[in-house]
């Protein structure tokens, strides 16, 4: 398990970036933190180190937006899907293999996701300090 702490949204965004150079393109990121511990912002540096270009926000009310960069990412927001039949409904499995798919609240659907998935947990430590732990990645 890699350990990092960030003291800014702006560092969070650098250190996703450089996790970006790491991956192969059908990788599954789960991301685990509360409200406001900078999911978005580290999915935010993600997209932009894989040549994003586009706005990339939280998909609350969407449940996925799709990027195009090097690599296509599905960014799932599963905070309100309670169970299999929520998970389906969202085209969840679909996605499996043909992108990065990037998971905010996976502590809700932690039980289906697959076991070679790369772990993000975010820890609020102050109002702009960040603990991140990122699990099953390469070395960044």
């Amino acid at each position: 398990m890699q350990r990092f702490i960030t003291n800014s949204p702006e560092e969070t965004e650098k250190l996703a970036a450089k996790l970006a150079s790491t991956l192969c393109g059908t990788e599954v990121i789960a991301m685990f933190g509360g409200l406001g511990a900078g999911k978005t912002a580290f999915t935010r540096g993600l997209a932009s180190g894989l040549g994003i270009e586009d706005r990339v926000s939280s998909p609350t009310f969407a449940l996925v937006n799709e990027y195009s960069g090097s690599f296509r990412v599905y960014h799932f927001d599963m905070y309100r899907v309670s169970g299999w039949d929520d998970l389906y409904s969202t085209g969840f499995f679909d996605y499996e293999g043909s992108g990065i798919m990037v998971i905010e609240w996976s502590e809700n659907i932690e039980s289906y996701l697959p076991e070679d998935r790369i772990e993000i947990r975010i820890k609020v430590l102050s109002e702009n300090t960040r603990e991140i732990l990122i699990e099953g990645a390469k070395e960044i």
